[in-house]
């Protein structure tokens, strides 16, 4: 559906970034980023799409800085409960915890995207936020849900692509920024700036 026209790589090692724009036809590199992940959070933030943002710009400014003639996607996916913030899970038991909390209620998911031009400079940076409406939920089906790993490397600990979505009643907003990228969003931002075009 799209051409890429300028190199482009994706400073994600996330196999659902690359899958939802594989998806539409962009082509492009992965290079991770060496930001270290476990730092990024602090719990209570008021401002949570703030650190969303400040995250994806060091990790696409970490990946520019090593290939500089490109432009770099970074992304950086959070969910924030009452002003919380849950990371990926450092363990089980941490992943029950977190769905234990979420459940029942209504959550943010907020990614916030960022996009460098050749040269090092910051062209875009954003987010977008998604409502999600967790079902009341028993221990026992946390336990064995958690049991089948799928939690440990998702933000919130639950994947809505995978056997994570028996979890969620209805979302308002954007489902592939659930996934880990807004669409709509970054392709948006890449034909804007000539990266992609439609074929």
């Amino acid at each position: 559906m799209f051409k890429t026209l300028q190199p482009l790589i994706l400073a994600s090692e996330s196999p659902r970034r690359r899958s939802l724009l594989h998806s539409v036809g962009v082509e492009f590199e992965v290079r991770p980023s060496n930001v270290d992940e476990s730092t990024q959070l602090s719990g209570f933030l008021e401002a949570p799409a703030e650190l969303a943002e400040k995250w994806a710009v060091l990790k696409a400014s970490s990946v520019s800085n090593h290939n500089p003639s490109q432009w770099i996607l970074g992304a950086d996916t959070i969910v924030v409960l009452d002003g919380r913030i849950f990371g990926k899970p450092s363990n089980p038991e941490e992943a029950v915890r977190m769905l234990d909390m979420l459940g029942g209620r209504v959550h943010d998911v907020i990614t916030g995207i960022c996009l460098i031009r050749p040269g090092g400079r910051v062209r875009r940076t954003g987010s977008v936020t998604t409502l999600v409406h967790f079902k009341t939920v028993s221990i026992r089906e946390i336990e064995a849900y958690v049991r089948t790993g799928e939690p440990m490397d998702k933000a919130g600990a639950y994947g809505i692509q995978g056997i994570g979505a028996f979890l969620v009643s209805s979302i308002e907003g954007s489902y592939s920024n659930v996934v880990g990228l807004p669409l709509c969003e970054t392709l948006d931002w890449l034909m804007d700036e000539n990266v992609i075009e439609l074929e």
